[in-house]
C-alpha cells in the first residue's frame, strides 16, 4: 500500500510575526498564511516588541495551519540604538540555537533581513543542517545605516557588513527585493555570484481599506479638521524618514490657515517630532493607531506623504504607500528620483515627487494640489486602480508560492 510523500517543510524566519502586525510582521504573516495550504509552514520569530508589546503570545502556537515558535530575546526600548543592538544580538542567538535543533536536510527557508544579523545566523544554520534559504530583503545594509548617519561610508564596520552580506548572498537560492531600485542595488552587490534576484513588492490591503467620503470621517470631526486641507504622514517615524523636510514645509505654510499637517505613528523620531512641532498650530501629532483603524485615519486626509532621507536609494521601500493608494489618496513622495517610491508615483500617476531636504518644493507641491481638485481626483482614481490591479494580495502572494514551492 503506497503512502504519499511527506509534505515539504518551509521555515519562515522573522523577528516580527503575528500578533505583531506592524509592517514586516504583517507582511510575513500574510505570506505564511497564504503558503500554509501548500506546504508544512513553520515560523521561528521573537516575542512581540513593537505595537503588540506586552500582548500574550505563547512560545509554541498554531495559527491558520502555521506552526509558530517564539524564542526569547531582550525586549529593551527599540528606539534607543544601543538597546536595539542588544535586542538584535540576543534574538539572533536564540533563533540560531532553535534553527540548529529544527532544520533538516532538504528544508526550505525564507528569512527576512530585519534585523540585519538574522540572515547571517540563518545562513550558517542552513549550511550546517543541509537546508536551502531564500532572502526576503526589506532593508539593505549598510546603505541604510549610512543614509541615516549611524555609520560613515569609510567606516571599517561598513566593510565588515559588506563582507558578511556577500557571504550570505553567495549561498542563497534566491534573493527577493521589494523594490526595483533595491533589485538593481542587490544585482550590483551580487555581481559574479550568479544568484537570481527577483522583484516582489509588498501589497495594499484593498479588502480592508477603501475610499470613503471625507465629510463623514469621524477622525476629522474629532480633531475639528472638517474645513482643513489635511496632509497626512502615517506609519513608522524612523531614522530613514525625512520628517525634517516635512516640518520645515509646515513652518513655511504656517500662515496658510487652510492647510493642516497630521502625523499618526511612532518610532525613533517620535519625540523629536512632538517637541519640534509643539509650537506649530498647523501640525497635529497623534500616537500610532491600530491597524484595523486604517480605513478611518487614511480617509481623514486629502493628500499623503511618504518620505526618505537622502541616500536611501535601493535601501528600502515605504510600505505605507500601498495603503495610501488603496484609500485613493494622492501621494507626495519625498525621495530619490530613481527610487521605487518615485517609480510608483510616476508610473502610476498617483502624485508628485520632491527631493529630500527641499522644503520649499514640498510646500509648493502641497499648495498646487490643494488648488487643483480635478488633478487630485484623477490621482485618487489612478491610485485605487493601481492598488487593485497591481498591488493587491491576489497578484502578489502567488508570486511567493511560485518561487518557494517547487
Amino acid at each position: 500500500m503506497s503512502s504519499s510523500p511527506p509534505q515539504k517543510r518551509l521555515w519562515i524566519i522573522s523577528e516580527l510575526y503575528y500578533p505583531e502586525i506592524t509592517s514586516t510582521g504583517f507582511y510575513i504573516t500574510g505570506v505564511a498564511d497564504f503558503l500554509a495550504g501548500d506546504v508544512d509552514a513553520r515560523v521561528i520569530c521573537g516575542q512581540p516588541n513593537y505595537a503588540s508589546r506586552g500582548k500574550p503570545a505563547g512560545r509554541l502556537d498554531t495559527r491558520n495551519n502555521v506552526h509558530i515558535t517564539r524564542v526569547r530575546g531582550l525586549r529593551l526600548d527599540k528606539n534607543i540604538l544601543v538597546f536595539r543592538l542588544l535586542n538584535m544580538l540576543s534574538l539572533s542567538l536564540s533563533v540560531f540555537l532553535k534553527q540548529l535543533s529544527s532544520f533538516r536536510t532538504g528544508d526550505s527557508i525564507l528569512v527576512v533581513t530585519t534585523p540585519p544579523l538574522l540572515p547571517f545566523v540563518t545562513a550558517v544554520a542552513s549550511l550546517i543542517r543541509g537546508a536551502g534559504y531564500t532572502l526576503l530583503v526589506h532593508d539593505v545594509y549598510p546603505e541604510q545605516l549610512i543614509a541615516t548617519g549611524i555609520l560613515k561610508k569609510s567606516s571599517p564596520i561598513v566593510s565588515l557588513i559588506d563582507l558578511m552580506n556577500r557571504w550570505v548572498y553567495k549561498h542563497a537560492r534566491t534573493i527577493i527585493a521589494v523594490g526595483r531600485d533595491m533589485k538593481e542595488l542587490l544585482e550590483k552587490k551580487t555581481a559574479d555570484l550568479e544568484i537570481p534576484v527577483v522583484f516582489i513588492p509588498n501589497w495594499a490591503e484593498i479588502g480592508q481599506i477603501a475610499p470613503a467620503p471625507r465629510e463623514q470621517n469621524k477622525l476629522r470631526q474629532q480633531l475639528g479638521l472638517q474645513d482643513k486641507f489635511v496632509v497626512l504622514s502615517a506609519g513608522n517615524f524612523g531614522r530613514p524618514n525625512d520628517l525634517e523636510t516635512i516640518l520645515a514645509a509646515a513652518e513655511l505654510l504656517s500662515s496658510d490657515r487652510d492647510v493642516q499637517f497630521l502625523f499618526i505613528g511612532g518610532g525613533a523620531k517620535e519625540q523629536w517630532l512632538k517637541t519640534r512641532s509643539s509650537k506649530l498650530s498647523n501640525v497635529t501629532v497623534l500616537d500610532a493607531m491600530p491597524r484595523d483603524e486604517q480605513n478611518v485615519f487614511l480617509n481623514a486626509c486629502d493628500v499623503t506623504l511618504a518620505s526618505f532621507v537622502r541616500g536611501m536609494w535601493g535601501a528600502a521601500v515605504p510600505s505605507r504607500v500601498y495603503n495610501y493608494m488603496a484609500a485613493a489618496k494622492p501621494v507626495i513622495a519625498i525621495c530619490d528620483p530613481a527610487s521605487e517610491l518615485a517609480n510608483i508615483v510616476r508610473d502610476d500617476h498617483v502624485g508628485v515627487r520632491v527631493d529630500a531636504g527641499d522644503a520649499q518644493a514640498l510646500a509648493r507641491a502641497i499648495i498646487e494640489l490643494k488648488d487643483s481638485p480635478d488633478l487630485r481626483s484623477e490621482m485618487a482614481e489612478n491610485a485605487r486602480e493601481a492598488a487593485v490591479g497591481k498591488y493587491s494580495p491576489e497578484w502578489i502572494l502567488p508570486q511567493f508560492r511560485d518561487l518557494l514551492i517547487r
